[in-house]
């Protein structure tokens, strides 16, 4: 009888050693791992339907807004992408210029705006819009530039150009580059 308990008790701690040894050397045991952190970075940590985001500037008051449909913000980079955005733009004296394109990024510490595809800015006041496949909007200084072909239209006038600048604050478009337009004559009544 205290033989069999001996043999008993050995196959007993056999089977708890032989136990422990495949769990340790089992793959897909619990292992550590190092989370990447530029991996970590690139994650998103929003994403919204029909989002509306506002920026503000140092005195409080509003400098851009946008509205979208679908919105991917990742706060590691400060980026916020947006589908079908439509952006308002306030100049210094609180006028409001709209921006809409296929796609848009916003980095919300710098504030600018990258509008992508059928990009297009409307100067309500002033009467005209322009388009063109890639705007670049500096939000600090109120300054949107394209280095794409543009369209500048002020029905019946238009112009095209390679390349242009525009200044928000004092109302200023300069094109470049292979500038080209048609400006039919007034028509008397």
């Amino acid at each position: 009888m205290v033989k069999r308990i001996k043999v008993r008790i050995w196959l007993t701690g056999l089977v708890i050693a032989l136990g422990a040894l495949l769990v340790w050397i089992d793959p897909r045991g619990p292992q550590d791992i190092s989370i990447d952190p530029d991996a970590q970075a690139q994650e998103p940590g929003h994403v919204l339907k029909n989002a509306e985001i506002t920026l503000f500037g140092d005195n409080g008051n509003v400098l851009q807004s946008l509205k979208t449909p679908r919105l991917i913000h990742t706060p590691q980079r400060s980026e916020t992408w947006a589908e079908e955005p439509q952006a308002v733009l306030y100049d210094s004296e609180n006028r409001q210029w709209l921006a809409s394109a296929d796609v848009g990024t916003l980095n919300t510490a710098t504030q600018a705006l990258l509008m992508s595809g059928s990009a297009r800015l409307i100067a309500p006041d002033e009467g005209w819009q322009l388009d063109t496949e890639l705007l670049h909007y500096d939000g600090l200084n109120q300054h949107a530039w394209s280095e794409t072909p543009v369209l500048l239209q002020q029905p019946p006038q238009q112009m095209s150009a390679s390349r242009m600048d525009a200044w928000l604050n004092t109302s200023q478009v300069r094109l470049n580059d292979n500038v080209r337009g048609t400006h039919p004559p007034a028509t008397q009544p």
